[in-house]
């Protein structure tokens, strides 16, 4: 077979096509050892098994679909939500009822406690008038019952007089008739005493001038001596 081929030039340059396709031969060989390159490291990569996890993430949904709140309607959601709203209503009107009948029934017994503390006060009031109009009415009987019982009384019993001594505290009848005129007039009680000392110190001579008035049924001259109460 006859070569027909052009012998080539040496000095001749490269075809554009062939070296375009040179260029492509390289970058082919590049790209196919990096595919391989990359299915040596996807081999030896670990990837984790998800298909559990998976598995409860579809049964979660399912239940979650199945859920009867996932069945509402928005009607009946809507729905749900006023009888929620009304029920929340009823029972804070109960609530506001029950504080309000709670309210009621402590002004009820406040008012009440007041007029306990009023009537209290009243009675003790009363009570304390009481009390001093007995106290005042004891004294005015105290003032006036003795006395008229005295007075009732026999006179042989000195109830008055036994009242007067124990009023002004003298033990005796005597000591406290003493006191008493000595009180009411000290020179007529002065005058009484001296007379009672003059018959003292002249008992026997006035005794004697008795004697003879009497055997001469009159009056007669006595002698007496009177001792000087010049200090």
């Amino acid at each position: 077979m006859e070569d027909r081929s052009l012998p080539l030039d040496s000095e001749q340059e490269p075809d554009p096509a062939t070296q375009a396709f040179a260029r492509l031969e390289g970058e082919m060989a590049l790209v196919r050892r990096a595919v391989q390159n990359l299915a040596t490291e996807k081999a030896e990569i670990d990837i984790p098994d998800y298909s559990n996890t998976l598995g409860e993430m579809a049964k979660r949904l399912v239940a979650i679909d199945e859920h009867p709140a996932m069945q509402m309607t928005p009607e009946d959601m809507a729905a749900r939500i006023q009888a929620a709203a009304a029920k929340a209503r009823r029972d804070d009107h109960v609530a506001l009822s029950d504080a309000k009948q709670q309210h009621i029934e402590s002004s009820r017994a406040l008012r009440a406690l007041a007029g306990d503390v009023a009537s209290f006060n009243e009675q003790r009031r009363r009570l304390k008038w009481a009390a001093g109009g007995g106290l005042l009415a004891g004294c005015l009987l105290w003032a006036v019952l003795p006395g008229f019982i005295a007075r009732i009384l026999p006179a042989s019993w000195h109830l008055p007089e036994r009242i007067a001594a124990r009023t002004v505290r003298e033990p005796t009848l005597w000591e406290a008739g003493t006191r008493m005129m000595r009180a009411d007039s000290p020179e007529a009680w002065q005058a009484i005493s001296d007379a009672a000392d003059i018959r003292r110190d002249n008992r026997e001579a006035i005794d004697a001038c008795e004697q003879q008035a009497t055997v001469a049924k009159q009056p007669v001259r006595c002698t007496i001596r009177v001792q000087n109460r010049q200090p």
